[in-house]
């Protein structure tokens, strides 16, 4: 009998993957659910990103394949996008290399950089796809804590203390890669300049490469953060950055990743044997799209998820659940009150009776276990009718 390979084993269906069936599957049976899960920006890109695509499509000499490393226009503005507001010069020929969203580029690195049976650091809470990407390729989760008391930024005395036990002689393998995600995702903890800097030097003390995924630095926030502004940081660290979020972009899949040249060049080796670059049309339209202006930006990234936040908190209030005002991002983390014994008591009671979808933060690791998750990625009329139905419901 045929089996799997046995890194199947290793993993679940991704979470999203297998509840959206359920809630497709109640939609079906006219029950309207309301989802304020997933984190898929729900307006359109900018005008004349959506202008340029049709342009170029309409062109008989566009549609061949493309260079995997992309085209020259699209490095350029993602260099230029760089520069003009996080202050970092790139090499748009050999320090910035397009990805097909950072999903893929999870991939890539951990390919390029990890032997089967290497350590990867992981936070907790985190992305599930750093956990999920480096167990099927063999490598080591090794987590440290994000806590809701520090922050969520690292603890690096308890970092200090992983890397020492990994260093030891008898130890059977090494820590290659670290995962960091700022601004936070789940917890909508905020980048600081202070931990890029604690981070640049871990990196550097502890030879290894971190990782920062930045594709939330433009919501809800007003000073963009890269770690790449550290002095040093491009030898060690490389930046991933999507327009699924800061551009309107989820469903393009259109991202980077930005290093120094033999990094890049590393990641490229393992890309160009997967991957046979994007449609022309896709990039070209992405490089115009990096062009949007600050008045776009504060229109679509600040102001819009603002009014939708306010709606957010007040189903959090309903709930009893407690939050921190400060946080960024598009989503809302709360903590669930004392009085309930576990998360998904509390979700599914809201997904079967309220019918609204929202996320139990189990899924993103131990540390979120006692935390929900709503999505601003709804129109005001859908967050309000959502309140609504929790109040009379629960």
């Amino acid at each position: 009998m045929i089996q799997p390979a046995d890194r199947l084993s290793l993993v679940q269906e991704y979470y999203f993957s297998r509840k959206l069936k359920e809630v497709a599957q109640m939609n079906a049976e006219g029950k309207d659910i309301i989802s304020l899960a997933i984190g898929s920006p729900d307006m359109p890109p900018s005008e004349q990103t959506i202008n340029k695509l049709c342009e170029v499509a309409r062109q008989p000499n566009t549609h061949g394949y493309q260079p995997t490393q992309g085209t020259s226009e699209l490095r350029e503005a993602m260099a230029g996008f760089y520069k003009r507001w996080y202050d970092v010069d790139l090499d748009a020929k050999s320090e910035v290399l397009p990805l097909i969203g950072s999903k893929e580029g999870i991939l890539h690195v951990t390919l390029a950089f990890v032997n089967p049976g290497d350590e990867v650091l992981v936070p907790n809470p985190g992305y599930p796809t750093y956990t999920s990407l480096s167990k099927i390729l063999g490598a080591k989760i090794v987590n440290y804590d994000l806590r809701e008391d520090n922050g969520w930024q690292p603890d690096f005395d308890q970092l200090e203390d992983i890397m020492a036990k990994s260093q030891q002689p008898n130890a059977n393998s090494r820590i290659k890669l670290m995962w960091t995600n700022y601004p936070n995702m789940p917890t909508g903890g905020r980048a600081q300049r202070a931990t890029y800097e604690r981070l640049v030097r871990f990196a550097q003390e502890n030879n290894i490469v971190v990782v920062n995924d930045n594709p939330y630095s433009f919501i809800l926030s007003e000073e963009h953060l890269s770690i790449l502004q550290v002095p040093g940081a491009k030898d060690c660290c490389i930046e991933f950055n999507s327009m699924s979020k800061s551009h309107n972009m989820p469903g393009w899949r259109v991202g980077l990743c930005a290093s120094n040249a033999q990094f890049i060049q590393w990641i490229l080796k393992v890309q160009s044997n997967i991957e046979s670059g994007t449609f022309r049309g896709i990039q070209l339209a992405a490089a115009e799209a990096y062009k949007n202006d600050e008045a776009w930006h504060r229109e679509f990234n600040i102001e819009t998820y603002a009014r939708r936040r306010q709606w957010a908190e007040k189903i959090m209030d309903v709930l009893g659940c407690t939050y921190d005002k400060n946080q960024v991002g598009m989503f809302l983390w709360g903590k669930i009150p004392d009085s309930i014994q576990n998360v998904e008591d509390l979700t599914e009671r809201v997904l079967h009776e309220a019918r609204v979808f929202i996320t139990p933060g189990f899924i993103f690791g131990s540390n979120g276990e006692r935390y929900i998750r709503i999505s601003l990625c709804a129109k005001e009329d859908k967050i309000q009718q959502a309140l609504e139905r929790i109040k009379k419901t629960i």
